[in-house]
């Protein structure tokens, strides 16, 4: 899993990093110290899992998890506080794990084990759902009325902030449905690339290293290339082995 760790305190950072050393199954991807630059980076750096601290400048760790609870496909949560009167609290928002410092290494990894299951079953979940009907077209609001756009000439979705952009045969045009929505919608043709990303699976050339050291896919009819999160790298290659 890629573990975001958010914590003002350098001390208990740095104790949690060592704890996560132990566990090499497991990568760091990013550490934050306020509840502004958490959410930043659960968009940049799209952690498995993200182990957050309640006292915090700012936005709160509660207000955080909230925040995240709302995003697309959001992360797992394991609080990690000095104080355990949180604890039911944390729970209302969808936590998985809740640790009191200082933090030992039996119990952080048995949570973080128990994070892992959690996040394995909803994708399971997502699998299942997403098979619906096939549809042919969606449709977009443009300044030329309501129109349709073929599924079949669509390369990719990209999400920003509240809006969606579709990549497509004509060239791009913003929507209003969610990645959510279009994923449940679409089945099995697209593959979730990043957490602001769907692409179509029948464009996919290849797999490259981006310029900035990740990775981004190459697809068939655009020069554009959506980036591939550390955290859907592992199921876009297998799913390349498998084309």
């Amino acid at each position: 899993m890629d573990i975001l760790l958010v914590d003002d305190e350098p001390l208990a950072r740095q104790r949690l990093k060592k704890l996560l050393e132990d566990l090499p199954a497991h990568r760091l991807v990013g550490e934050a110290t306020t509840g502004e630059e958490a959410l930043t980076m659960v968009q940049s750096q799209d952690p498995d899992l993200v182990l957050l601290d309640i006292r915090m400048p700012g936005p709160d760790g509660m207000e955080v998890a909230r925040t995240i609870g709302e995003m697309e496909d959001p992360p797992a949560i394991i609080f990690c506080s000095a104080y355990d009167e949180y604890a039911l609290d944390a729970f209302g928002v969808s936590a998985v794990g809740y640790l009191v410092k200082p933090v030992r290494t039996e119990e952080l990894t048995e949570v973080i084990e128990k994070a892992s299951k959690v996040n394995r079953l909803q994708r399971a979940v997502a699998d299942t759902s997403s098979e619906q009907p096939q549809r042919q077209h969606i449709s977009a609001k443009t300044h030329r009325g309501l129109e349709l756009i073929e599924i079949d000439s669509i390369r990719f979705f990209s999400a920003d902030q509240k809006y969606v952009t579709v990549v497509h045969a004509e060239g791009e045009t913003l929507i209003d449905d969610t990645l959510k929505e279009l994923e449940s919608m679409l089945g099995s043709r697209f593959v979730r690339v990043h957490r602001n990303a769907l692409v179509a699976k029948k464009y996919i050339l290849a797999l490259e290293k981006s310029p900035e050291g990740g990775y981004q896919l190459r697809l068939q009819g655009t020069e554009r290339k959506p980036s591939v999160s550390r955290r859907h790298l592992s199921s876009v290659k297998a799913l390349l082995q498998s084309l």
